[in-house]
């Protein structure tokens, strides 16, 4: 028999990796599928009977069968627990919470059919399910105590086990058990091994604990060893355990060990420890005795270094061997001079036992020195965290698991053979998921040597078959070399065949002469009559046959020249061929499959638009001039062609002056001037002829020539047609008048203007200037750039009234140059003399001040460079506005004058004050403040008795009134400790009352939730309102109603500008640009940043990928900017940039899913319940103030009394049902409406239930009705102002019945109750009203100024005692609001991938930056995420729910959401008594929030790392599946609304670019911008 283990094990402490496992399947088929887990799988196990697969996961158990396939799950979490409470969790257990069943060990016992799960929650306590069927328990109990609990709480803390059994002494009972080993938690009992009752056992439960005082269960030293236990097995009479361990020492380094006890060992006396080491130093090779021995395998990494790994194997003979030697010297005594074993030691005990003895009571480890160490079979750069062993024909293959989530193949292992077994897939588990992957890929080798060049003992070559296949898939492959896979066995190979080739369809005897290879692979007559295998063409079935005696011709085209065709005339094309009658036109073409015929297509009229140009083309073409058409056109398409052209027309001549003598070029322009050059007769000015210049001759439109003399042109061409032109040619001489300068330097480069009359005349080529034979350049311009610091530097020399500009160059010298002064040379050039370079010498100093003390009237400047810059005349100096005398300047001092007395001056140095300031050119220099004395004159006697007295006297005043005061405060504070604990038991009882009808109440809205589902929008109208209704236009925003207005007859174009725009927007240089252009414009603020980076959003909604990279791509420069030149934490705080308005649009997109799935059902329920609660008390619909409310502004601070009346509604037009609405008596008619609406329609989500307006309310309290509105004739008044009926003020009494009705009866009823419309009118235009609470007028402030002011405290105390409502509305709410915050900060349930994959681009680019902290790196997650997203969403529920938020909700909204806000930020904030009321209100709940938030942002930093491939994955998935609902292409009009704003500047930003040069972007925008625009453009 064989066994083969596997093991993910390391030699350092357990690293928090991408952990995975590999599980080996044994079979004969293959999974295609996968499996996919809610949460993180923990364990993995498969019985080995029925092969079905077992998943342990946080909060649930999987069973599945062999292809991966659910066929049974388990819930096994979250519950209420507490690690400090002792199971079963009752109400004593006041700190019980929420945990996470962590699951820590699944062992299969097919013996009973049962799956033993041990979870971390109760202390650890397992419990027994159905193999067949996991969510069928068979055993759990958690009253039976600490006896029964099996695994850890702590989620580090590793548990393995394995199957066994236990001989009872006293019975002799053969019991079923399980062994366990486990390190040490602080919750748990030090037991490293224990043994676990799998059956009731006279009074021993099931999972009770057998052994009790074994040394490894009891010792206190355990726990200091930090045991990691990675697996548990059994070979014949022996268990075993594998864990790392430290020494017990100070040495923290972690040792691996493979502890060994005898299965019948009911005390644990044969337990021993035996050390593997797996180094490449001091190791031997162990390979195993016999082909049947088994062999353990394992990972290990350096403790040094994590970042390098090795694959180990151990033969079991070989542990044993090691074992035995290091016990046998132990009983046998073998001591070292100290009197200590040899070879072994005793862990966990205090002091040490000697050998010898027949049992000891303390287990043994082996020494260091006689460890079992191996040669690492593999060794890699990368961390290796699994292993799974198969055997195929009689070789070992390892399957390597990495941290990348990698699966390596390592074949052969070399020296290991085992006996034969079938292995057909391997399964990857990957935290939360299970798939299957080939174990080898044979098919994809196509010839001998490169398949058993593999040396994969699953591949070998099939002789017969002529393929690379598994052993099993080739015939015959059991006959000696058939089936070939060693690489020492050489391929076969055909030498020589004879006959060369036969057909496949053929059987005759070949002798074996030659190797060749033949198919039938020819579809085409021609390649199959041209083959070299003698095949001939059936005509009859169309295939490639053996040759016989009948005919096999192919059809054939025979390509003829190419056909011109011109454009406008049919023109029939015809073929010829061979072999074609054979053959049905269908079967011709249907065979032939490829045949090219060319054909030109080609239109006389383009580029020909006179009578020359047209009989200039090549007579193939037969292009005519018809004299009909008057155009270029095809001969037959011409019904009258004209034989000769039109005279020659003359448009323009160039130049059109000339000198009197002539001889200069001239250029006649116009049309019809002839086919070719020679067409030209005769040219002619004033009838005296030209010279013609063939080679600047253009058919038809230009020719030069060279005048003589005359005014007139006249040209003639061939047929005696001429052209007169209409243009005159004028001569005439210039006449130069003056020439400045008048002298210059014998070397030249002076330049020199020429004034004078007609300089105009001929061309620039026919002008030539010189002076004294010498020629000058025309036209030559000089630019200059001078750069002055301030100082006057006078040159000296002679010649310079001939300078006409000169420049002074600054060069440093190398010898004096420092990073504060340097003497530097200074080279006077001037451009126009070549005098030689004058050379001088200046220094350039930067003065440096440093103090400055007052000497009476003298000032003391000292300073650095002083005298080097600047002498004593040159400085001014400065105290406030007075100017001071420099006395006195060295290099190092300046003595200065001060003024006597301060300045006094109104002019602009006023803002100088006192201080001093040196100034020296264009430079200043503040260098301090002067200090004036003052002189006093009043003594100093009458000044101490003035200031002591009144001092004595306001002590003695004060002690005396802060006695009585206090005395006073003891007598209010008893009165008021009183009255508070009064009102803290009414506030209690009121929120009990408040929060138990709230609960009641929502219980029903649950059910109506579950009935009519979260009225969600979807993702098109989500999308709409996160992104453009905050916009300026709102819900008439372009984008929202998707309607662009452009002509019809236009559509089409601008549909196709569009997308090329799309285009252009997907180049990343192009959008860089594009963006930055926009952002250094001054008018493009925060509301058009924000736009604009939504309509990318949508524009680019179908590569979010790109979106993602080119929003990295600018936050890392926003990231860089905010690093090095400002304050990192306030990046992302606010949309100042388009790149923050593309973050918060992205997260938006990336956590709509979401928001459905998880976050959004709280939330609805959080609004619905502050809704609720809202609309139980008063609200006044004038002043938007509510009795119940979180918003202490928004409060309504009087005393109301009302009813609450429940309402019988009929639906006018929808049956006799009628509808029970609670109302209250004080509520407005519109209030009424709208709660009736609610009710009525409440399966209907918000935007297609009827509005207020739309509906009226009739009242039938007898035999007629009465139309209730909000204002009418019966309206109480109250001076000014007029009260909103109510339903008080109709008398409606509970259980009356009302009318809901669509057609509006109210404007109809009041018109026919009014008589008077003027009455009316003034009754509509009145706007002096109010509901519940009349605002005070002016009488009531002018009262209110009279009161006394022991009146305005009461009536502020009055006041205050209200505000006791908001603790009822907050204790009320308290629940919803914190699973609102649960969902959101909860990192142990499903986390957005966006949100990891963002959270660990801000960490990652933090590492790079020695300036951010922990705490920016905090902020930068609140901005991108809480702040920028879950806040906005807070305050706004419509953005996700088809719902209206009134004013009154959005108060207590915005309380929740400052709430969350202060949660998120990592400053403490201190309140006092001033502090506002809503952050009162939540000041005992903010640290508990702020704790959410921190293990939030710890849970993803230790998730795993979302990569590049699969956020794309993500994205993709999100494109693929909305961008279509998305209004993309009005998107892409207001977008490009922007690139036309700012057109010029993005042309030059583009063209100051090399890439966008190269990829001829500004063309590309150039040739949109004439398409969107409709205009004509210079391309």
């Amino acid at each position: 028999m064989h066994l083969v283990f596997f093991l993910s094990f390391q030699e350092m402490a357990w690293r928090a990796l991408a952990v995975f496992s590999l599980l080996l399947c044994f079979g004969s088929s293959c999974c295609d599928d996968s499996f996919t887990s809610d949460t993180i799988i923990n364990n993995v196990v498969q019985d080995p009977q029925t092969g079905r697969i077992y998943l342990g996961a946080i909060n649930h158990i999987y069973q599945l069968n062999y292809d991966l396939q659910k066929e049974s799950s388990a819930v096994t979490g979250p519950r209420q627990d507490n690690p400090q409470c002792t199971p079963p969790i009752t109400a004593q257990c006041t700190d019980a919470k929420d945990m996470d069943n962590i699951n820590k060990l699944l062992l299969v016992n097919s013996a009973n059919g049962t799956l033993i799960v041990c979870g971390s929650l109760f202390r650890g306590i397992c419990s027994l399910v159905n193999l067949n069927s996991v969510d069928k328990s068979v055993y759990y109990s958690d009253i039976k105590g600490e006896k029964t609990y099996v695994a850890s709480t702590e989620e580090s803390v590793t548990v393995v086990g394995v199957i066994s059994y236990f001989i009872d002494a006293s019975t002799n009972a053969n019991l079923s058990v399980f062994l366990v080993g486990k390190g040490y938690g602080s919750s748990d009992s030090s037991k490293l091994i224990s043994t676990r009752l799998l059956q009731e056992h006279g009074e021993m439960d099931i999972f009770e604990n057998m052994v009790e005082a074994s040394t490894v269960q009891a010792s206190p030293f355990v726990q200091r060893y930090l045991h990691d236990f990675r697996l548990a097995f059994k070979d014949d009479r022996y268990i075993y355990f594998l864990f790392s361990r430290t020494p017990g020492t100070s040495d923290s380094r972690k040792i691996t060990f493979i502890a060994r006890l005898c299965e019948k060992d009911p005390h644990y006396y044969s337990y021993t420890e035996l050390q593997l080491n797996c180094s490449v130093i001091l190791a031997g090779k162990i390979i195993p005795s016999n082909p049947n021995d088994k062999v353990l395998f394992a990972v290990f990494s350096a403790d040094e270094d994590g970042g390098h790994s090795a694959l180990c194997m151990y033969p079991l003979s070989s542990i044993n061997a090691r074992l035995e030697e290091v016990i046998e010297s132990c009983y046998i005594g073998e001591i070292l001079e100290d009197k200590k074993p040899k070879t072994v030691y005793s862990p966990y005990v205090s002091k040490d036992y000697k050998c010898g003895a027949d049992f000891l009571p303390s287990p043994l480890a082996s020494k260091p020195e006689y460890a079992l160490a191996v040669n690492p079979i593999l060794t890699r750069n990368d961390m290796l965290t699994a292993v799974a062993v198969a055997v195929e024909n009689e070789h070992t293959v390892a399957f390597l698991g990495t941290s990348g989530a990698d699966v390596l193949k390592v074949s052969p292992i070399p020296g290991s053979g085992f006996s034969p077994s079938s292995c057909g897939l391997t399964a990857l588990v990957v935290w939360i998921s299970c798939g299957c992957l080939p174990v080898q890929a044979c098919e994809e080798k196509y010839d001998c040597q490169s398949c058993v060049s593999q040396r994969d003992p699953y591949c070998g070559w099939c002789v017969l078959e002529g393929r690379c296949t598994r052993k099993k898939d080739c015939r015959k492959a059991e006959l000696e070399n058939t089936w070939l896979w060693s690489p020492n066995q050489t391929c076969v190979t055909i030498q020589s065949f004879n006959p060369p080739n036969i057909s496949c369809k053929k059987t005759e005897r070949t002798q074996v002469l030659k190797h060749n290879t033949y198919t039938n692979t020819h579809t085409l007559c021609i390649a199959c009559v041209t083959s070299k295998w003698g095949c001939q063409w059936n005509s009859q079935d169309h295939t490639c046959s053996d040759r016989d005696d009948s005919d096999g011709m192919c059809p054939q085209f025979e390509i003829s020249k190419p056909l011109f065709i011109p454009v406008g005339f049919k023109t029939p094309i015809e073929f010829q061929g061979k072999n074609l009658d054979k053959y049905l036109f269908c079967e011709l073409f249907c065979f032939l499959h490829f045949f090219f015929y060319l054909v030109v297509l080609y239109n006389c009229s383009v580029r020909r638009e006179d009578c020359s140009l047209c009989k200039n083309t090549d007579q193939k073409y037969k292009c005519v001039w018809c004299d009909t058409t008057k155009s270029c056109i095809y001969k037959d398409l011409c019904s009258q062609e004209l034989e000769d052209c039109p005279p020659p027309k003359i448009t323009d001549i160039v130049p059109r002056y000339g000198p009197m003598k002539g001889k200069i070029s001239v250029t006649i322009k116009g049309s019809n001037l002839g086919i070719k050059q020679e067409d030209i007769k005769r040219i002619t000015v004033a009838k005296v002829p030209c010279t013609h210049q063939p080679e600047r001759y253009s058919v038809s439109t230009r020719y030069s020539m060279t005048a003589i003399l005359d005014e007139c042109v006249e040209v003639e061409v061939e047929g005696g047609k001429t052209g007169l032109s209409n243009v005159l040619f004028t001569y005439r001489d210039p006449v130069p008048t003056a020439v400045s300068p008048s002298k210059g330097p014998a070397a030249g480069g002076t330049v020199i203007t020429i004034t004078g009359k007609y300089l105009d005349t001929a061309s620039i080529d026919d002008i030539s200037i010189t002076v004294d034979k010498v020629p000058c350049k025309v036209g030559e311009n000089i630019w200059l750039c001078v750069f002055s610091g301030g100082r006057k530097i006078i040159v000296m020399g002679s010649g310079f009234d001939q300078v006409q500009r000169a420049t002074m160059r600054v060069l440093p010298s190398s010898d004096e140059f420092s990073h504060k002064s340097s003497n530097v040379e200074v080279r006077v050039m001037f451009v126009i003399i070549i005098f030689g370079p004058f050379y001088g010498k200046v220094l350039i100093a930067e003065c440096s001040f440093k103090k400055k003390s007052l000497i009476h009237c003298f000032s003391l400047m000292q300073g650095k460079g002083l005298s080097k810059a600047m002498t004593a005349k040159e400085a001014q100096a400065f105290v406030g506005d007075v100017s001071c005398t420099v006395t006195f300047l060295e290099d190092d001092k300046l003595f200065l004058v001060a003024p006597s007395s301060p300045p006094k001056s109104t002019s602009r140095r006023q803002r100088r004050d006192t201080s001093s300031e040196i100034v020296f050119g264009k430079g200043e220099w503040k260098v301090g403040s002067v200090r004036f004395e003052r002189k006093y004159e009043v003594p100093l006697y009458i000044i101490i008795p003035a200031v002591l007295i009144p001092m004595v006297l306001f002590i003695v005043v004060s002690i005396y009134c802060y006695r009585r005061k206090s005395q006073q405060a003891e007598r209010e504070y008893e009165k008021i400790k009183n009255q508070l604990a009064n009102l803290e038991e009414s506030v209690r009882d009121r929120c009990k009352k408040e929060f138990t009808d709230l609960m009641i109440e929502m219980e029903d809205h649950t059910s109506d939730m579950n009935e009519a589902r979260i009225p969600f929008l979807d993702y098109k109208n989500y999308t709409n309102r996160v992104f453009f209704l905050p916009s300026k236009d709102g819900a008439n925003d372009v984008m929202i109603t998707g309607k662009l207005d452009i002509p019809e007859n236009r559509r089409a174009i601008v549909d196709q500008a569009l997308n090329q725009f799309s285009n252009l927007l997907n180049s990343k240089t192009f959008l860089i640009n594009f963006i930055r252009t926009l952002e250094g414009r001054q008018d493009f603020n925060a509301r058009n940043k924000v736009y604009f980076a939504s309509l990318l959003t949508v524009a680019l909604h179908g590569k979010l990928e790109y979106y993602t990279d080119i929003m990295r791509t600018l936050l890392l420069e926003l990231m860089e900017e905010y690093v090095h030149s400002k304050n990192p934490k306030l990046m992302l705080r606010r949309s100042e940039t388009v790149v923050e308005r593309m973050l918060c649009n992205w997260m938006s997109i990336c956590l709509y899913q979401f928001l459905k799935d998880s976050a959004g059902e709280p939330l609805y329920k959080l609004f619905k319940a502050i809704k609720h609660q809202v609309e139980k008390g008063p609200v006044d619909a004038k002043m938007k103030k509510a009795k119940y409310t979180l918003n202490d502004t928004g409060l309504l601070g009087d005393d109301v009394e009302y009813t609450v009346l429940t309402l019988q509604v009929l639906v006018h037009g929808e049956g006799p049902d009628v509808t029970p609405v609670k109302v209250l008596n004080c509520d407005s008619i519109s209030q009424v409406k709208e709660k009736i609406i609610e009710q009525v329609y409440r399966n209907l989500p918000y935007s297609q239930r009827p509005t207020v307006d739309s509906v009226a309310l009739e009242w039938r309290p007898g035999s007629t009705g009465q139309i209730l509105s909000d204002l009418d004739l019966t309206s109480q008044k109250e001076g000014r102002w007029k009260r909103i009926n109510t339903l008080a003020h109709y008398n409606v009494r509970d259980g009356a019945t009302l009318v809901l009705s669509r057609v509006l009866h109210t404007q109809q009823s009041f018109d026919q109750n009014q008589d008077n419309h003027e009455e009316r009118n003034a009754l509509l235009e009145d706007d002096k009203v109010f509901h519940l609470v009349r605002p005070a007028d002016e009488l009531d402030e002018v009262k209110s100024k009279r009161g006394s002011m022991k009146d305005k405290g009461t009536t502020k105390a009055i006041t205050e005692i209200y505000l006791t409502r908001l603790l009822s509305m907050k204790g009320t709410l308290q629940q919803f609001v914190d699973d609102f915050f649960r969902s959101v900060l909860s990192s142990g349930t499903v986390v957005p991938p966006a949100v990891k994959y963002f959270f660990d681009f801000l960490d990652e680019q933090a590492q790079k930056h020695d300036n951010v902290d922990d705490e920016t790196i905090h902020i930068w997650k609140t901005n991108s995420l809480p702040l920028r997203f879950w806040v906005n969403i807070l305050k706004n529920p419509h953005f996700i729910f088809d719902v209206h938020v009134t004013e009154v909700v959005d108060a207590s909204l915005s309380v929740i959401a400052q709430t969350f806000m202060d949660a998120c930020t990592k400053t403490e904030h201190k309140l006092t008594r001033e502090s506002p009321s809503n952050k009162l209100l939540y000041a005992k709940e903010i640290s508990t929030y702020k704790k959410m938030v921190d293990d939030y942002y710890k849970g993803i930093r230790q998730m795993v790392p979302v990569s590049d491939q699969d956020m794309n994955t993500h994205l993709a998935e999100v494109s693929r599946s909305h961008t279509d609902t998305l209004n993309t292409q009005v998107a892409l009009h207001q977008l490009y609304q922007y690139a036309s704003k700012y057109y010029d500047g993005i042309i030059s930003s583009l063209e100051d670019d090399p890439a966008a040069q190269s990829k001829q972007l500004t063309l590309r925008l150039q040739q949109i911008a004439a398409a969107l625009e409709n205009k004509v453009t210079d391309l």
